[in-house]
This record gives structure tokens, sequence and C-alpha cells, in this order.
């Protein structure tokens, strides 16, 4: 099979191109190094570079062409990074889709896109049968699980994993070529309002993405990551990536119960693990063996409060804990080396390498230090844009002023719609999301402010403001809120505590104390579209019975 030109450094650090090319590189070096895990079971980077190879030669003889897609869909195991690689390496581009998706959310993304394979298991491909019509680019599924006869559904040609694998075998064949600057993923973002969106990724975004994420985290073949976030979410396929450009053994984790991790970490040695706050929140309140094996944990995906820093550091006082902020527009902007965590526990950090982060005006002019403007990033993360969506991609993706004169091309760079700021010496806060920023009588306040309040108090879980409609502010601010483990949480000693800190105007005027944990949106994050959806139909039916929250 052809490849893109590619090798290693004089550190050992892979230099390859294509992101397919992190395992081959790996393999080459490092063949008998275990790759990745799954319950129990062991691939080796050679196994792995076998099987992806497979994966490719069987895709193209089932006719993939150059840049077609093919979705994976399926609970992390060995088929889905295989089909998603394989895929890679045969010029195709792969499209990770959330297992936790229904069926019409499945067919959205398939029909999108023009996804024209998919690879899924029997269960979950009779759960797709009535939607498929709406697919018409899909010619042929692959199904893991037991070996079954060869069928179709309604023109849809139906094989099996195992059968198509035994197709590819050790075919001497030429797959497309391809440049870095080409397509190689497509990972789809819900929006807080809309269809999700899918963000297309090059390999150079990629490799370039695992390359500075593994440089800082010192990844080494020694570590293990253990998957525990979906592979749709870029922060979940990153584990993948960064653990095949550094050598390291990935341990892909399907879990029930959070206890399960926890013990995971201890059976299988796990040295690096990566959560959102939600499940940091609940790990921190979980107790931790004293031989954890964590070199390191970071967090991304919204800010991880200092009140559950302090518990995982409590718990874990030999791991390294590493701040982060990424968009899937960019993967990852920032990150706070841990030897910061003490004295700016709320920073997010400084641009990670290889990336530009920049804190700009509406103007693009560069703000002031402590001045808020809005995280802009430019560099070789920056993706390519929103599939088959030219306005919503301008909106996001557009042109920096010149960086010196003489420069005449544009340059696209990344804005995010976040708030942040900078302070004398660089590192970077974050201020709030434009589009969850609530305009309160005639203030714009943010939601993290209030909820930073919340979780000082000591009194609260987990916490979420947003605005719910007002005929009189625009909006009220509403909290919801769980209680801390062992606190009887009254709403008065919230108030009080919020009153202390929080001028009159951001106080929240209603206050909603759950039982059970806040909803959650696929990709483990508090899912707020759907609070704020639940909050603003409640308002409705008060306010035509005339009642107040």
């Amino acid at each position: 099979m052809h490849h893109a030109c590619s090798g290693f450094d004089h550190e050992g650090k892979t230099m390859a191109t294509l992101i397919h090319d992190l395992i081959f590189e790996t393999a080459r070096r490092l063949p008998a190094a275990p790759a990745l895990s799954y319950q129990g079971a062991q691939l080796t980077y050679g196994e792995l570079a076998q099987g992806v190879r497979d994966c490719a030669g069987a895709l193209l003889q089932l006719g993939l062409q150059r840049a077609q897609r093919v979705a994976v869909y399926l609970e992390k195991r060995e088929e889905n990074v295989l089909a998603m690689f394989g895929a890679a390496a045969a010029g195709g581009v792969f499209v990770p889709v959330n297992p936790l998706l229904k069926s019409a959310q499945v067919a959205y993304i398939l029909s999108d896109c023009a996804v024209a394979m998919l690879v899924t298991s029997r269960e979950r491909l009779a759960q797709l049968a009535p939607v498929l019509e709406q697919c018409p680019a899909l010619h042929t599924v692959i199904v893991t699980g037991e070996r079954g006869p060869d069928t179709a559904l309604g023109g849809v040609r139906i094989l099996s994993w195992a059968s198509v694998l035994e197709l590819g075998s050790d075919l001497p064949m030429t797959a497309q070529a391809m440049i870095d600057q080409d397509m190689a993923a497509i990972l789809y973002t819900s929006g807080s309002t809309g269809r999700p969106k899918g963000v297309v990724l090059s390999h150079r975004n990629m490799v370039a993405g695992a390359l500075s994420v593994s440089s800082y985290l010192r990844n080494t073949p020694q570590d293990r990551l253990l998957c525990v976030l979906p592979l749709s979410f870029d922060y979940g396929l990153s584990q993948l990536t960064t653990a095949f450009a550094s050598g390291a053994c990935a341990v892909l984790m399907n879990y029930l119960m959070l206890r399960d991790i926890v013990e995971t970490v201890e059976q299988e040695a796990i040295t690096g693990l990566a959560a959102v706050p939600p499940l940091w929140i609940q790990l921190s309140q979980l107790s931790w063996p004293l031989s954890a094996s964590l070199r390191y944990i970071t967090n991304s995906g919204g800010v991880m409060q200092p009140g559950t820093v302090d518990k995982l550091r409590a718990q874990l006082p030999r791991t390294q804990i590493f701040l982060m902020y990424g968009l899937t527009e960019a993967f990852r902007s920032t990150y706070l080396p841990p030897e910061q965590l003490e004295t700016r526990p709320d920073s997010i950090g400084k641009a990670i390498p290889n990336a530009e982060v920049l804190v700009l005006r509406p103007d693009g002019s560069v703000c002031d230090d402590e001045e808020p403007g809005e995280l802009v990033h430019r560099g070789a993360l920056v993706a390519l844009g929103y599939w088959n969506d030219a306005a919503r991609t301008a909106e996001r993706f557009k042109p920096l002023p010149p960086r010196a004169d003489g420069l005449v091309l544009p340059e696209l760079a990344v804005w995010s719609g976040d708030t942040v700021r900078r302070d004398a010496d660089g590192y970077l806060y974050f201020v709030g999301r434009n589009d969850e920023m609530i305009k309160t009588s005639g203030y714009r306040v943010s939601p993290a402010e209030i909820e930073e309040v919340a979780y000082a108090s000591g009194l609260v879980g987990e916490a979420a403001a947003l605005g719910v409609p007002h005929p009189l502010l625009g909006a009220a601010i509403a909290l919801l809120v769980t209680a801390a483990p062992g606190v009887a949480l009254g709403r008065e000693a919230l108030l009080a505590a919020c009153r202390q800190r929080l001028p009159a105007y951001m106080m929240p005027l209603w206050l909603e104390i759950r039982g059970e944990p806040l909803p959650r949106n696929p990709n483990g994050k508090i899912d707020r579209a759907l609070l704020a959806r639940e909050m603003t139909e409640l308002a409705e039916v008060l306010s035509t019975t005339g009642e107040r929250p």
C-alpha cells in the first residue's frame, strides 16, 4: 500500500503525515508493543497495523472511492478502531457516530454527509433498518459479531466483518494517493441550536494535534491511556491518536458504573485518564486506591471547578493534573502546566505547541491585558470547516488581519465564540460562551460566574445556570443544582451564599434543586440545550397560569 513519506526524528517521535501512519510508523519501530486493549484482549502494534491494512484493502475491494465517507456506529471495541483507521488508510473519510444516538439522529448524519459504507452491529442495524431509506448514498453495511450469511436490505448489501477482513488480507494493492491536507474524518458536534454540524478534519489537523498533545503530556510507550469518552467526540478520539503517536497502549472501556473506572485504572495500571467536568465531579467523590498508577489526568470540555481539583489532588497526590481548553473546530487550543495549578487554578493556560491563541475584539484588533475578547485560534489545527454548510462555516472560520504587510492571501482562523481574558503573564481565563451568555436587565451575564459561586458554597454537587425568557428582564436567571454528597441542601442557604458574592442583577430568580444528576449530552457534558428547553416550556406554562417560579 502506498503511503505519504514519513519517518521518525532523532528523538524517536513519529514524523507521520497521515493519520494511519501513526500506527504504521510505530509498528515498524515497536511491532511487539501493546497498542490496543479491550476486555483483557490485547493487540500489538504489529497486529493493529496488519488489521488496519486488511480493513483498508477490503474497503477498496468493496468499491470505496477516494474521500467517500465510512461511518462507524459501535461502542468502543477493536473493530471500531480498525474501521476508522482502515477507512483513512484506504483514502476514505471516517465518520464516528456516538453509540448513544438514536436511529433518527444516526440517519441524519448518514444522509447529511452521504455515507457510502457503515460499520455497525447486527442489533444496531435492526434498529436502523426503518430509516436506511433516508440514506440514498449508503450501499454497504458491515456488521460485527457472529459470522452470518451475506444478505441485502432494500438495495443495501449486508456483509459480516469476518468475511470482509478475509477479503482484504494480504492483497497487493495501492491505496489512493493522499496528502496531509486531504479529509480524514468528519466529527459531528451538537450545537446549542439546530441540527448537529459535521466538522471536517484533515490528516494534517489530526496528526498535528496528536503530536502536540503527546509532546506536552510527555507520552511514551510505557503509558497506558484509558479511553472512557466516546470516540465520536474529538477529546475521546484524541486518546487514540496521542497513544498511537507515542507508542502508548490505548485501553478501550464502555463503563456502566463510575466505580468501574476506578477499578479499571487499578487493574490495567492506567497512567493517563481524560474526562469532562461532570464526570470529574462524580469521580472526585469516590475513594481511589493509594496505589493508583495514574501519572496524569486531563480535563477539557468545560471548566473544572477548583473544589473538584482540590478533591482530586487529595485523592491522587502523585498525579499531575492538566487543565485544558478545546473546541472541535480546532481540536485543542490551550493547556495549563500542572506546576501552575497552585497559583492559577482558574486558568485555561496558554496555547498548546504549534498553535497560536489570540484574544481579539470584534474588529480583529488584539485586546489589552484583562480586557475580555473572543478566543481566536490559528495554525495547523484549524479544521476544514463544516460539511456542506457554507453559512455556518463563514460565521466561525474567518480571515485574520494580515500578519505582515506583504502577505496577500487571507489566513482563516477559528473564531471560537468564547469570551476569555488574558493576564499580564499571558495566561488565559475563560469568561463564557457567547451563545450561552444571559442578557438580563440590560447586562450580559456569564453562566460560568454564577456556577462558580454555587460551587464555591460547598453546598452543590452540580450546577447549571441559564436564561429563561422573562417579560420584564428579557431573561431571568435560572439555577439548577444537585446537592453535594452528604449535604441537606436548602434553598435559603444556597441563595444566601449567592447573595454574598453576586450583585442583584446576577441573582437567580429561579432556583431548582434536583434529586437526580443533571442530564448529559452524548459526550458526557451537562445538556444545557435540553435544560433550557425544559425551563422555557415551564416558564411559558407558569406565565399562562399567572404563577411565578
